[in-house]
C-alpha cells in the first residue's frame, strides 16, 4: 500500500522526508512527492516512477527548503500513476497540502458537490476531495477544519495535513489505515510504518481509529473524534529497521498471510451496499455484454490460474454457463474456440504477466470481450481489457502470493453471485445467504488462522518429506493445486496435487510407507468419498494430514493429523481453506532454512514468455 511520512522540527524537512520515503519503498509504489512549508508558502514537487526521480527533481531536497513537510509514495488506485495523480495534493488557493493512504468510498458524491461549489479538480484521485473540503471548512481554525472534513469522509484514510498559515504545525488523522506518531526532542514525526521513523526516534504513539493529532516541534496533542484531548502512552520500538519493515514478522510472506483478513475486507466491503453486490468497476455496458455471453474462458498463470479453477466451480454452479480454464501460455497456441459470444476473464496479480497479455490479445482478435481481475491500477492487462475489477490487495513483497490469490478469489465470489443474479438464477433467500457469506470471509479467514496454532508443529513433523501429494475433490481439488504450488515454491520439496478420484489411475503407485498425503475434505457432500481415498493411501502406509471443517471428529478415524477450517458456504470455502496450508508451507520452508520471500529462480511478475 502507499506510504506517508511527515516531519516538523529544527532540521531541513525535505532530506528527512526523502529518506523516510526510501524506507517505505518495500511497500510498493508508482509515484512519490513531498510538500514543504516555508515562510508562509507551501511548495510541492512530485514525480511518477521511482523515488530516485523525485530525489533528482528536488536536488536531494535542496530545492524545497523548510522545516515542516509531508511526503508520500503512491500505489495507484483511483487514476493512473502520473505526476498529476501523485501525492501530495494541494488546494486551489495553495493554502493546504495533504497526503492520504486508503480509499474514500463516497468521493464521487463529494467531488460533485465541491465542483458545484466552484472547486477545480486537477487529478483523477479520490484523495483530492479531502484537500478541497479542508479549504472549504477552514476559517482560521485548523483543528475545526480537520474535524469537519473527517466527518464527511466514508472509507479508510490516514491523512497528513499541512497548512500554509500554520507555521511549524502538522495534522495527522487515522481511520482504518495505519498511522504512527514519532516522538523526538525538538522534532516530531508521523508515518504509516515505523520503518520510516526508527532511524530518527524509537519512541512512538499508535493512533486509534477516529483520532487525530496536532504536531509541532515541541508538542504532540491527540484528540478523539469529538475534539476532546486524549492521552496516549509512548511506546518504545525494539525492532531493528529491517524487522520494522516487516511489521515485526520474520518474513514478508508471514506478514502478508496475516494481512489477509484486512485485505479481503478492503476487496469486499466497498462492493456490497445495503445487502447488494455493486460492481462500480464497470458500467452498464458490461450488463449488455454479459447478456450475450454463451461461454466463459478464464485464463491465467500460476496461482492466478488456480484462482480461475475455483472460479470455474463457482460460475458453472451459480450461472449455468460453460466455463473453461486455460493456462495462458497454452491458450495462445492451441487455436481456441473463442468468438464474440465468449467472455474472456484474465486473472493476474501484477497485470504484466506476459503469457496472459498474449492470451488476451488472442481472445480479442477472435472477438471476445475481456474482463480482467488485477491488482495493479494502470497495468498493461488493465489497459488491454474492456472491463477491469481491481482486487485492492495492496502490494505484495513476498514472491509467493498469498493475499493476492485470496483477494482474486474474493472478486470471483462477488462476480459469480452478481452474474447469477443478473441471469435471474438465484432466489432472494439464496442471494442473501451468499452475500452474507462473502461479507463474513474476512472473519472466517481470521478464524482459520486462529484455529490452527499447531501448524508450526506439523511443519516440523513433516519437514523431511522429499515428495508429497495433495488430494481433494471438486473445490477441494482446486485449493489443493494452490497449496501444492505454495509448498514447492518456497520449500523446494516435490509436491503434486491430484483429483482424489484419480488416485487409482496411476498415482497410487507412488504411495509408500511414510509418504505424506495432504487430504482436503471440507465439502460435506463429498466427505465420505474423500474418506475412502484416505483409507486407500493409509492402507499403503501413507501418513495423512487432513484439512477438514471445524468440529469434524470423524476425520480422526483415518487421518494422523488435521488442520481445521471454519464452517463456510461450500461455494465460498476456498479462501479460509487455503490459509492454514499457506502457513504450513511457510513453516516447512522456515524449518528447512529456505529463503522464503525470494525463492530461487522465481520472480514476482513474469514479464517474459
Amino acid at each position: 500500500m502507499c506510504g506517508i511520512v511527515g516531519y516538523t522540527g529544527g532540521q531541513e524537512a525535505s532530506p528527512l522526508l526523502l529518506d523516510g520515503l526510501k524506507k517505505l519503498e518495500y511497500r510498493g509504489y508508482d509515484s512519490a512527492g513531498i510538500a514543504v512549508q516555508n515562510d508562509g508558502v507551501l511548495r510541492m514537487i512530485k514525480a511518477s516512477g521511482q523515488i530516485a526521480n523525485l530525489v533528482e527533481k528536488t536536488d536531494g531536497g535542496a530545492a524545497l527548503p523548510g522545516f515542516t513537510g509531508i511526503g508520500h509514495t503512491r500505489w495507484a488506485t483511483h487514476g493512473a500513476p502520473t505526476d498529476t495523480n501523485a501525492h501530495p495534493h494541494m488546494s486551489n488557493d495553495g493554502k493546504f497540502a495533504i497526503v492520504h493512504n486508503g480509499i474514500i468510498e463516497n468521493y464521487a458524491a463529494l467531488r460533485q458537490e465541491l465542483t458545484d461549489r466552484g472547486f477545480v479538480f486537477r487529478s483523477e484521485t479520490d484523495t483530492e476531495v479531502i484537500v478541497h473540503l479542508l479549504d472549504m471548512y477552514y476559517r482560521g481554525d485548523l483543528k475545526a477544519a480537520v474535524m469537519h472534513t473527517a466527518a464527511r469522509l466514508e472509507g479508510s484514510y490516514a491523512l497528513g495535513v499541512l497548512c500554509a498559515d500554520q507555521p511549524g504545525k502538522l495534522c495527522a488523522i487515522k481511520m482504518a489505515s495505519p498511522l504512527i506518531l514519532g516522538v523526538g526532542v525538538g522534532e516530531n514525526f508521523f508515518a504509516s510504518d515505523v520503518t520510516a521513523l526508527v532511524s530518527h526516534t524509537k519512541n512512538v504513539i499508535y493512533l486509534e481509529d477516529g483520532e487525530f493529532a496536532e504536531l509541532t516541534p515541541e508538542n504532540i496533542t491527540v484528540y478523539d473524534c469529538t475534539g476532546k484531548p486524549v492521552s496516549h502512552s509512548v511506546s518504545r520500538v525494539v525492532w531493528d529497521v529491517e524487522a520494522a519493515e516487516k511489521g515485526g514478522y520474520d518474513h514478508f510472506m508471514l506478514k502478508e498471510i496475516m494481512e489477509q483478513p484486512r485485505a479481503l475486507k478492503a476487496t469486499i466491503e466497498p462492493r456490497i451496499r445495503n445487502g447488494r453486490i455493486v460492481l462500480d468497476d464497470f458500467d452498464d455496458a458490461f450488463r449488455v455484454c454479459f447478456a450475450d455471453v454463451r461461454r466463459i474462458v478464464i485464463t491465467a498463470c500460476g496461482s492466478a490460474y488456480h484462482a480461475g479453477m475455483v472460479g470455474r466451480y463457482l460460475i458453472e454452479s451459480l450461472c449455468r454457463v460453460n466455463v473453461e480454464v486455460d493456462v495462458a501460455s497454452e491458450l495462445r497456441y492451441r487455436d481456441p474456440i473463442i468468438d464474440d459470444q465468449t467472455l474472456l476473464i484474465a486473472v493476474s496479480q501484477s497485470g504484466e504477466t506476459a503469457d496472459t497479455i498474449a492470451a488476451i490479445k488472442e481472445g480479442k482478435n477472435r472477438g471476445a470481450k475481456v474482463l480482467s481481475i488485477v491488482n495493479v491500477v494502470g497495468s498493461t492487462i488493465a489497459k488491454l481489457s474492456d472491463y477491469v475489477i481491481y482486487t485492492w490487495a495492496g502490494p505484495e513483497i513476498a514472491v509467493a502470493t498469498t493475499k493476492g490469490y485470496t483477494t482474486q478469489l474474493a472478486v470471483l465470489d462477488l462476480l459469480s453471485v452478481w452474474m447469477a443474479r443478473e441471469r435471474g438464477l438465484l432466489t432472494g433467500e439464496r442471494y442473501d445467504e451468499l452475500v452474507k457469506g462473502i461479507l463474513a470471509l474476512p472473519e472466517r479467514t481470521q478464524r482459520s488462522i486462529d484455529l490452527n496454532p499447531q501448524t508450526g508443529y506439523l511443519a516440523e513433523r513433516y519437514r523431511d518429506n522429499t515428495s508429497l501429494f495433495f488430494i481433494g475433490r471438486n473445490m477441494d481439488y482446486a485449493v489443493g493445486l494452490e497449496a501444492s504450488l505454495k509448498l514447492k515454491e518456497i520449500s523446494y520439496l516435490h509436491s503434486e496435487a491430484y483429483a482424489a478420484g484419480e488416485l487409482k489411475h496411476g498415482t497410487i503407485a507412488l504411495i509408500e510407507p511414510g509418504r505424506l498425503v495432504v487430504a482436503l475434505a471440507c465439502l460435506d457432500s463429498l466427505f465420505d468419498k474423500t474418506m475412502s481415498n484416505i483409507k486407500e493411501v493409509k492402507a499403503r502406509g501413507a501418513k495423512v494430514m487432513a484439512v477438514a471443517r471445524e468440529g469434524s471428529r470423524r476425520i480422526f478415524t483415518e487421518a494422523d493429523d488435521a488442520l481445521f477450517v471454519p464452517a463456510t458456504d461450500p461455494l465460498l470455502t476456498a479462501i479460509p481453506e487455503i490459509v492454514p496450508l499457506q502457513l504450513f508451507a511457510y513453516y516447512v520452508a522456515k524449518a528447512n532454512g529456505c529463503e522464503i520471500d525470494k525463492p530461487r529462480n522465481l520472480a514476482k511478475s513474469v514479464t517474459v514468455e
